[in-house]
């Protein structure tokens, strides 16, 4: 099925129309569980369902003609960064319709080593942490986006970045405590 995926994804490279058609079936299934992953972390009031955050992500990463994919591990990093993305425009929406007042109370939980943050404020607050830390270390920063918005456990993202799960646990412990310090958090009430 990767060969499967890699040739699909080099045909959507060469501009063949049909090809976005025959990749959806394939790689629809992961990245709803992806999608419901990361929305089960979401705010009970969000209103981006699953299906719709597969679809957006989806229709972003075919939709860009400049993108030269390394196989399945590079498209399902892509789409965690699509992801990402998706829910930190919908948060930056959510705010701009509550400046001012209404604003929910915010709860960190912890489930699996990765934390729900329920308020679009600390959403953002990640996301800016997370730019930052994407300057000076890269590899830490896909992987909180691994870990964090598409869901991936250590196994998943190790596979994905071509790392070990050992390197992977090493890292998420110092992203996590960078991640801290950049927001003013504990450590331990972050991912």
């Amino acid at each position: 099925m990767d060969s499967e995926i890699s040739r699909i994804l080099n045909s959507l490279e060469q501009g063949d129309p049909a090809a976005a058609g025959e990749l959806l079936p394939l790689v629809y299934e992961e990245l709803r569980r992806l999608a419901t992953s990361r929305m089960r972390r979401e705010s009970h009031a969000q209103t981006l369902q699953p299906t719709a955050l597969v679809h957006e992500a989806f229709l972003r990463l075919i939709g860009n003609e400049n993108v030269r994919w390394d196989g399945k591990s590079h498209f399902f990093a892509a789409a965690a960064e699509a992801m990402r993305r998706i829910l930190i425009e919908h948060a930056r929406r959510r705010n701009a319709l509550k400046r001012g007042g209404d604003r929910q109370q915010f709860e960190l939980n912890e489930s699996d080593g990765i934390v729900t943050l329920d308020n679009a404020d600390e959403l953002l607050d990640l996301d800016a942490a997370l730019t930052k830390l994407a300057v000076d270390e890269p590899e830490l920063a896909k992987l909180v986006e691994l870990r964090y918005f598409a869901g991936l456990s250590v196994e998943e993202a190790a596979e994905v970045m071509a790392i070990s799960p050992r390197t992977v646990k090493r890292h998420w412990a110092y992203a996590r405590v960078w991640l801290a310090r950049a927001m003013d958090a504990e450590p331990d009430n972050l991912p």
